[in-house]
């Protein structure tokens, strides 16, 4: 091909870059369509996800969403908790039985957990020492009763005389006396024996309450005391036999912080949930509100006691209280 010919075909400088230029209209247009159809598609777009899913006839009112309440919301109520605090359910009482005096263990009738009834026998000791000592008394008894009827029987003998004149007033004066001590000393053997059968009885030892065994704190064979130290170790003798409590007498110990402390009263009625069985749900009321401050915490104690407990309630476990509007 000659050089004429190419000449014709081909394209000057001037006129690619009059393509080059068209060509950049074109996707400035295309950008700018695009942006116009997404901002008329955004109006639709947010009525699709907000209307109720019917269709908007031509000249009808689009119905307005209806709100939609989150789905861990409450619905308030009267007497709505004014604050709610978790805390752990304990023993009104807990009672420690302990003996009177020291003694070995020799019986215990009852284990953890058994029920027990006021008056029922949980624990023996050691009897021996206290049996032998009412022995010994009662001998002792039976010769200042003897001595009593020989000194009556000298007195009157003494009175006979005294009225024939041969007998001196000082005689018949002693012999009275007489009479008078050895009466003295079985009143006072008397009451020694009294002392001994008492002792003999605080080695019955007896559930002074309606309750359930919390712990078995002894065994048989120990050696116990009434003093407080010694626990439950092995290394010195115990000073407790059994701990008790009323199961149906239940209190949940919180700790309230200072700042929530006005929402709190005596006699306030409150809500407690066991975490262990969150449906359950007990009445409940402020029975006591501790005099002193934690002022490492910066709280104060309060129990609330559950008015109806039932076998779903342990001790020691964790409880929601709500403090419930309406305190006295």
């Amino acid at each position: 091909m000659d050089a004429a010919k190419l000449q014709t075909i081909q394209i000057s400088e001037g006129r690619r870059q009059r393509s080059q230029g068209s060509f950049r209209y074109i996707i400035l247009g295309v950008i700018a369509a695009t942006a116009v159809a997404l901002y008329i598609a955004k109006p639709w777009a947010t009525d699709a996800r907000t209307g109720t899913g019917k269709a908007v006839q031509p000249g009808e009112k689009s119905a307005k969403p209806a709100a939609v309440a989150p789905a861990n919301e409450k619905p308030a109520k009267a007497g709505d908790a004014l604050l709610t605090v978790s805390g752990y359910i304990i023993n009104r009482e807990r009672i420690e039985l302990s003996p009177r005096t020291m003694n070995e263990v020799k019986w215990i009738g009852v284990k953890k957990g058994d029920p027990v009834k006021q008056g029922e026998i949980v624990v023996r000791l050691d009897d021996s020492e206290q049996k032998a000592r009412i022995a010994e008394i009662e001998g002792q008894l039976a010769v200042a009763r003897v001595a009593v009827e020989r000194a009556k029987i000298n007195f009157e003998r003494v009175k006979r005389l005294r009225l024939t004149q041969n007998e001196t007033a000082e005689r018949e004066d002693e012999a009275r006396l007489a009479v008078a001590s050895a009466e003295a000393q079985v009143r006072q053997l008397d009451g020694t024996r009294s002392m001994a059968q008492v002792w003999l009885e605080w080695t019955v030892i007896r559930s002074p309450i309606d309750g359930v065994v919390l712990e078995k704190l002894s065994h048989p064979g120990e050696l116990v005391t009434p003093q407080t130290f010694g626990g439950t170790g092995t290394h010195g003798p115990s000073s407790a036999l059994l701990s008790l409590a009323d199961p149906n007498d239940l209190q949940v110990e919180v700790d309230i912080s200072e700042a929530d402390l006005p929402k709190v009263s005596m006699n306030q009625p409150c809500r407690v949930s066991p975490e262990a069985w969150p449906e359950k749900v007990y009445a409940g009321i402020v029975a006591e509100i501790a005099p002193e401050a934690n002022r490492q915490k910066g709280t104060l104690q309060v129990k609330v006691k559950i008015e109806k407990p039932d076998r779903f309630l342990t001790p020691e476990l964790s409880a929601k209280v709500e403090f419930l509007k309406g305190g006295g």
